[in-house]
């Protein structure tokens, strides 16, 4: 039986690299596509609850189908997996290929790893694929060979569920990278700066504008270090969110 995969993103269903990605899995089996019908970066694991979903048909073809949903990155993959192929086995879930990185603490923020973590409920291989560039033309045929390299690695090595991935790709022509490093996320923050402006009613509007601040430039294990040395880094990333250090010091202050 040939395998099924479903892809997503959060820059919407007409971005170039859900095109690319596309074309990628094309390679590994039959493809269904729920993506944004506009773009959504930076909508995390959010959901719509309070107006309804619209779902249509972009394209269809042997081995392809595309669909446009109305919602965020999550409720594609909900909409996806628990609706159009509720009675179908999934291989795996792909998401991206997204234009900037999603790497350190910008996991936390991006729809298209939120779409990538969600696809990871469903006990099914998912893994979010992000190129360190944010311009409209950025190039993504460096990106597609490490999708192709990660996306066939983890088919044929069969690693255990539930397993969520975050890949992130330097801006590099394919023959300068370096290679793909397994990694961890690098600790760090961002630090915003808001823009003002007046509009002609004298109302005050803002611009979100930042800069990230890694906190261990020198560590050498880490997805930002991966790709400021020219390597696509993978991280593989879980949802529990304890912090298992702090258990035995609170239950001493707070257990009664």
């Amino acid at each position: 039986m040939e395998r099924l995969i479903f892809v997503t993103n959060d820059d919407g269903v007409s971005a170039r690299g859900l095109a690319r990605l596309i074309e990628v899995l094309r390679e590994f089996g039959n493809i269904v596509v729920v993506a944004p019908e506009t773009a959504q970066s930076g909508m995390s694991h959010a959901i719509t609850m309070s107006s309804p979903l619209y779902l249509r048909k972009v394209r269809e073809e042997p081995g392809l189908e595309v669909y446009a949903c109305s919602g965020t990155p999550v409720d594609c993959v909900k909409m996806g997996l628990d609706h159009l192929l509720a009675d179908r086995k999934m291989d795996l879930v792909c998401s991206g290929i997204n234009h900037g990185s999603n790497a350190a603490i910008n996991v936390l923020y991006s729809g298209t790893m939120g779409a990538a973590i969600e696809g990871g409920f469903y006990d099914v291989p998912s893994i979010g694929f992000s190129l360190d560039d944010h311009s409209l033309d950025a190039d993504f045929e460096a990106a597609g060979i490490v999708a192709r390299q990660v996306v066939a690695g983890v088919l044929e090595g069969r690693p255990a569920v539930p397993l969520c991935l975050n890949v992130n790709i330097p801006v590099a022509r394919p023959e300068d990278i370096k290679g793909v490093k397994v990694c961890r996320q690098c600790r760090g923050h961002w630090r915003e700066e808001f823009f003002c402006r007046r509009n002609p009613w004298g109302r005050d509007y803002f611009w979100l504008t930042g800069a990230f601040k890694n906190a261990e430039p020198e560590a050498t294990d880490t997805d930002e270090w991966a790709l400021a040395h020219g390597y696509a880094s993978v991280v593989p990333i879980q949802v529990d969110l304890t912090d298992h250090a702090q258990l035995a010091p609170l239950g001493a202050i707070l257990d009664r």
